[in-house]
């Protein structure tokens, strides 16, 4: 299983909670702008398929299945992280479509579950690791 950036983790599932909202078409028209600034030739053909995911994920939601949404969020994620394994630049790209136009678009009590991140870490013998999603302080004597 490859690695998805937790970028390109965050926007594909915030891109499939936003296109299940009412504000669905901002969700959709943030994502193909920026297809058509990396992607030109492929901004259309986006724009359709969101429009079919939508109907998908209504449907999924409807029926209550979470595994075809969840495979939807897996589509897309995997999407993203092919532009960015492509184009480490593009992730700053994802970030602002993410910040500026999906999580807005969600309940507030979906805001954090969209901007999260995964963190990994290994320490060996005496090694020591720290990790924080925020600030972090840290006094050894």
């Amino acid at each position: 299983m490859v690695d998805i950036d937790p970028i390109a983790a965050a926007t594909g599932a915030a891109l499939i909670q936003a296109i299940a909202t009412d504000a669905w078409e901002k969700a959709r028209d943030g994502a193909v702008a920026l297809w058509r600034r990396v992607r030109p030739q492929q901004a259309d053909a986006v724009a359709a398929e969101l429009a079919e995911v939508r109907d998908e994920v209504l449907t999924a939601r409807r029926d209550g299945d979470t595994d075809a949404e969840q495979g939807l969020v897996d589509d897309w994620q995997r999407k993203l992280q092919r532009l960015i394994r492509q184009d480490p630049a593009f992730a700053a790209e994802l970030r602002s479509l993410l910040d500026d136009t999906l999580t807005p678009l969600l309940p507030p009590a979906d805001h954090q579950q969209a901007g999260s991140i995964t963190m990994k870490a290994t320490a060996r013998g005496k090694g020591r690791v720290y990790q924080a999603g925020r600030d972090q302080h840290i006094n050894e004597k």
